[in-house]
This record gives C-alpha cells, sequence and structure tokens, in this order.
C-alpha cells in the first residue's frame, strides 16, 4: 500500500538533507578557545557607621575597604553615625576588632593605594569631631546628598 504524497513531509526531508552538511562540517570544526574570564577593575562604595562602641564591625570595614584597594578596585568610604569617630587619630591609633587588625594599619594600607573618605557633616557635628580631625588626612565632609552620589557612581555599596 503506497502512502499519498505528502507536500510537508518532502519540505521537511529536503530540509534535513540540505542541513545535515553543515552540521556534520560544524562537528569536525575545532571549538573555539575560551579564556578564563578576568577580574576588571570595579568601584566599590563602604558606608561604615559602626564606631568604637562596636570595633570589630567597625574595622571590617576598613578591612574590605583595603582588601579590594589592593586588589586594584576604586574604593570609597562614607563614614556616618558612630563611624565618623574613626576620623580621630586617638580612635585610629587604639581600636582593633577581633579577628580585623588594628584600625591604624588598615587606614594606613588603604590611604597609602589612593583610597578616599568623606564623613557625614551632621554626624560629625553631632559628635564632636571637627575639621582638625579630618586635617591631613584624604577626608572631606559630605552629607546625604553626597552620600547619594556616590551609591549611584559605585557599582557596588557595602555598610557596616
Amino acid at each position: 500500500m503506497r502512502r499519498p504524497f505528502s507536500p510537508a513531509l518532502a519540505v521537511l526531508t529536503l530540509a534535513g538533507l540540505l542541513l545535515v552538511p553543515e552540521a556534520s562540517a560544524r562537528a569536525q570544526r575545532p571549538a573555539p578557545s575560551v579564556s578564563a574570564p578576568t577580574m576588571s577593575t570595579r568601584s566599590l562604595l563602604i558606608h561604615i557607621t559602626a564606631g568604637p562602641n562596636d570595633p570589630t564591625r567597625a574595622a571590617l570595614g576598613f578591612n574590605v575597604a583595603k582588601a579590594a584597594i589592593d586588589e586594584g578596585h576604586k574604593v570609597t568610604i562614607f563614614l556616618a553615625g558612630d563611624g565618623v569617630q574613626l576620623i580621630r587619630d586617638g580612635v585610629l591609633a587604639s581600636l582593633s576588632g577581633l579577628g580585623t587588625g588594628n584600625l591604624k594599619e588598615l587606614y594606613d594600607g588603604f590611604v597609602a593605594k589612593g583610597g578616599r573618605l568623606y564623613v557625614s557633616g551632621g554626624s560629625a557635628k553631632a559628635r564632636g569631631v571637627t575639621d582638625a580631625d579630618l586635617a591631613g588626612k584624604p577626608a572631606e565632609i559630605g552629607g546625604p546628598p553626597q552620600l547619594v552620589k556616590l551609591a549611584l557612581e559605585h557599582e557596588r555599596v557595602i555598610t557596616y
């Protein structure tokens, strides 16, 4: 018994015959070389609100900032709330977190690689942090608009 002619089946058969050589040629081509992905320079904003009363959390922010800047990333720290007190020389010299290291060493390493800091003006005023505390440091006063601007300019924001 003979089947009736089906134009749809004829088209599919013809298409299969035409595509087989292409599939065969593709199978014989060498695979394109794939190189391992590389980590490009990224930007990171570290927002630290923890202060001397929470030394581990406060130092963690600087620890992460130093690690990122050591890897060549652009890093900015914004100190706010109790975190503004971390800019004071006495706090820098004396604060150490559990397992995070000495704040002064972390700060010095961060600054040596070009790290920048912003200090919340309102938080600084409320806690008695003055321009004298910022003298000689790569830090400047900023407020909520500056924090928003920085957050939008950076690829990632981490808060401690």
